[in-house]
């Protein structure tokens, strides 16, 4: 069984960014525009609405797979930032504090920013190899004393 799992890593990793991605992105619609059943939030307001602005950016960008590692970075960063200074001087836990899906967004893009963004991805195509340079890779392989 574990070999069939191996191969299907990479699509459930895809589908798994897409998800989240696109969760991300519906808070952020929701306090950019108003929808969704959100309020929307001035524009330019500190810290709030730049941080719309990040979660609808940065969720679109992970969803379509398009500068994932950055993207997801800038997500992680910015969901760490609302769950320390927005969450956690309400109480220490965030169950207690009401901090669960900053928590848990910081922890998702900061996973994803180590494993990448799997299959289905803008990223894959945009890093595409060429013939050369495939061969100029192979040959640096082949040379390398380790092997991997």
């Amino acid at each position: 069984m574990t070999p069939h799992l191996h191969r299907a890593q990479p699509y459930v990793l895809a589908l798994f960014r897409i998800v989240v991605g696109g969760l991300f992105a519906c808070h952020g619609a929701a306090s950019v525009f108003g929808v969704l059943g959100g309020g929307s939030i001035a524009a330019g307001t500190w810290p709030g609405w730049y941080a719309a602005v990040i979660q609808l950016a940065g969720g679109i960008l992970v969803a379509l797979g398009l500068g994932t590692r950055l993207a997801a970075l800038v997500s992680s960063g910015s969901m760490a930032y609302a769950y320390f200074t927005v969450h956690q001087s309400h109480a220490l836990l965030p169950l207690q504090n009401g901090g669960e899906p900053s928590a848990v967004f910081c922890w998702v893009f900061l996973l994803l920013v180590f494993t990448g963004p799997g299959a289905l991805a803008l990223d894959n195509l945009l890093t595409a190899r060429t013939p050369d340079r495939q061969d100029r890779d192979h040959t640096q392989e082949q040379s390398s004393p380790v092997a991997v």
